[in-house]
């Protein structure tokens, strides 16, 4: 299968592997920052490929895991309410709350509904006037042009019963923040491929300069990475600090004009708060003024809940690449996909249920 196989072919990965044991002379620490790198990295053993000088860290690369509890409680809050149907992607279902999690609202009778677009969400308004129809908007730069679609579908089919709970966040900032920490370990990166896919490369060339740490635009399969952490090994060992996108196939400089465009026609930047980070500036996307009818936060009035978390979880620590899964003394104990005490063991692209599905599962069998 053209552009698939060939990024899992072992010969390949041996390949870069082998370079990159040949090139490296001392310690470095690189950072994939996407969740969805982290799973493929464990799920073929990819740091199991690398000399022992090489450290991968695992960044806050995933929307679910980074969304505050402040924002889950007001989304069970609007969900709870009668005439209400509350659409969201499946995983962020199961993300506690302070308290419980919107299956939880579901089985007490909570119009909860699993979506697979918000464009479903759209249609489900137009199809219940009498019913307030709000989609969960959480995501990266990659979600958010079908999300300022569903927008923009709302206002010309003339929906008045269309809401959206934003919680959108951008990467750059958090990257910023990271490297900016008097904790930061982070001495190279690698970028996300969907995100620069649609946000281009450009937005890293400050970051790279100014602290003076190398970003590679790296894909998602194996070849792929191997590449990306060979590439950036290359610029630590020469001093280099630059962007380099091996991920052209995908990802061109300035990214999809199209989809920027229709982001920046919907969304504003706005200071988000970040789970286990605290609030970032310019961290995030809102709805601009014109469509404010359609925001969540203005059409409900909900309750101020302060940020908890669980004594227990160290979701902070590992969303800011401190600290690894296993290093949490509930993990894989009290701390299960299917009881999960923070949102790092629920989501298909948290860093704790990575380790659980294919770390954690071998070492005990």
């Amino acid at each position: 299968m053209k552009y698939l196989d060939e990024y899992r072919d072992a010969s390949s990965a041996r390949k870069f592997a082998e370079a990159i044991r040949r090139i490296t002379t001392r310690p470095h620490r690189i950072m994939e920052i996407c969740g969805g790198q982290t799973h493929a990295i464990l799920r073929f053993g990819i740091d199991e490929f690398l000399p022992p000088q090489i450290s991968l860290i695992h960044g806050p690369g995933c929307p679910v895991c980074v969304t505050p509890v402040e924002m889950i409680d007001k989304a069970l809050e609007i969900a709870a309410m009668p005439d209400v149907i509350f659409c969201s992607f499946g995983d962020m279902l199961r993300v506690p709350g302070s308290n419980h999690d919107l299956f939880h609202v579901k089985s007490q009778g909570g119009g909860v509904r699993m979506v697979y677009s918000p464009l479903d969400a759209v249609q489900l308004a137009s199809e219940n006037p009498e019913r307030r129809v709000v989609f969960f908007a959480v995501g990266f730069e990659t979600t958010a042009p079908v999300n300022a679609l569903a927008v923009v579908q709302a206002k010309k089919r003339g929906l008045t019963n269309f809401f959206m709970l934003v919680s959108h966040v951008l990467v750059p900032p958090a990257v910023e923040t990271i490297l900016g920490s008097p904790n930061n370990r982070v001495q190279g990166l690698l970028a996300a491929g969907h995100v620069c896919a649609i946000m281009g490369c450009k937005d890293y060339e400050p970051i790279a300069k100014r602290y003076r740490v190398p970003i590679v635009v790296t894909g998602f399969e194996p070849v792929d990475i191997l590449q990306g952490i060979f590439q950036c090994v290359k610029q630590l060992e020469e001093g280099r600090a630059e962007v380099e996108n091996p991920y052209a196939r995908c990802v061109k400089s300035e990214g999809n004009a199209s989809a920027r465009s229709l982001i920046t026609k919907v969304f504003q930047v706005v200071p988000r708060t970040w789970r286990g980070i605290g609030e970032i500036p310019k961290s995030g996307l809102g709805l601009r003024e014109e469509f404010a009818c359609f925001d969540a936060e203005l059409e409900f009035q909900t309750s101020k809940c302060p940020e908890v978390q669980s004594n227990a979880c160290i979701a902070g620590l590992v969303l800011q690449g401190i600290k690894k899964p296993e290093q949490c003394s509930e993990f894989g104990t009290s701390c299960l996909p299917d009881r999960p005490l923070g949102a790092p063991m629920v989501s298909a692209e948290g860093a704790c249920a990575a380790y659980y599905r294919y770390r954690k599962r071998r070492d005990l069998s």
